[in-house]
């Protein structure tokens, strides 16, 4: 009996978990490994026989001024797109739980931006900062709008920005909608009977029961802000002058258009270490600073 539902159990985990399992195993984890073993190799993707050349990549990769100038922009880069979308997405968030009139049609409207493509919400930006938000500076006379922002190396990371949170915002919003829902409508009257006033509530009520919300878009902000390429390639191409160069586009580049296969997957492994330090990091903070209702 008890070996007949074991057997049982087996087939019941084959069923569901096995495809999933095989999916991930064969996208990420087969792709994982055979690249961090490119990354001791000398390949370019062409030769049929790669060199073991040991940590050189890695070398190589702390010694390119052009790696870590990427990854100084890509660090201004997130920085502005994690404050900006999850303070505006907070905001909506917010005034969207209020009860207002419309709020379910807004909260569809402020996702919509997210069901966009990276490739086609960049080439749709682009028309709109090269053709017209020119247009409507000139025709204003406003001289900030007079030229194209793309064009402009201390200008063209803020349009990243922009666009980033755009689309990234209504996606968080949804994150911080469940939390507001979330929390107890007793809390928040024994908060009113206590005297609290609009902002007290939010700051030392309402906030220190969001910190799940916070760590989840927090979380995936950072590693989606991190690993962006598609609106990077679509929207600057880098440029102009590699100013807007971030550091996936720099790793892509590094790897098919230099054939230096072995050194671009060390880059996206030095990548992958930073990038789960600092989650791994911001979730622990964030876990220790949770309080129950």
């Amino acid at each position: 009996m008890g070996q007949s539902k074991k057997w049982y159990n087996f087939k019941f985990f084959l069923a569901f978990a096995a495809p999933t399992a095989f999916i991930f195993i064969t996208v990420i984890v087969i792709p994982f490994v055979y690249g961090l073993a490119m990354s001791f190799t000398d390949t370019n993707g062409i030769s049929s026989t790669n060199q073991f050349v040991g940590f050189q990549n890695y070398i190589k990769v702390f010694q390119d001024k052009i790696f870590w100038k990427s990854m100084l922009t890509t660090l201004k880069y997130v920085l502005g797109c994690v404050i900006l979308t999850n303070v505006l997405a907070f905001v909506i968030a917010y005034l969207l739980t209020t009860g207002i009139r419309g709020q379910n049609f807004l909260r569809a409207a402020f996702f919509t931006p997210n069901l966009l493509g990276g490739i086609v919400l960049g080439l749709v930006w682009r028309f709109i900062f090269q053709n017209a938000v020119v247009y409507i500076g000139t025709s204003l006379h406003i001289p900030i709008f007079e030229q194209s922002w793309l064009a402009d190396p201390d200008k063209a990371l803020i349009t990243m920005v922009i666009v980033t949170v755009w689309q990234l915002s209504g996606y968080m919003m949804i994150i911080y909608v469940a939390g507001f829902m979330g929390i107890s409508k007793d809390v928040l009257e024994a908060a009113d009977i206590d005297g609290c006033n609009y902002m007290q509530k939010i700051i030392k009520v309402e906030a220190p029961l969001m910190v799940p919300s916070f760590i989840i878009c927090l979380f995936l902000t950072l590693s989606r802000c991190f690993m962006v390429y598609d609106v990077n390639i679509s929207l600057t191409k880098g440029e102009p002058f590699g100013s807007t160069v971030l550091v996936s586009l720099n790793i892509f580049r590094e790897a098919f258009n230099n054939q230096n296969y072995g050194t671009g997957q060390a880059e996206a492994f030095l990548l992958f270490l930073i990038i789960a330090a600092i989650s791994l990091t911001q979730v622990y903070a964030g876990k220790k600073m949770e309080v129950e209702q």
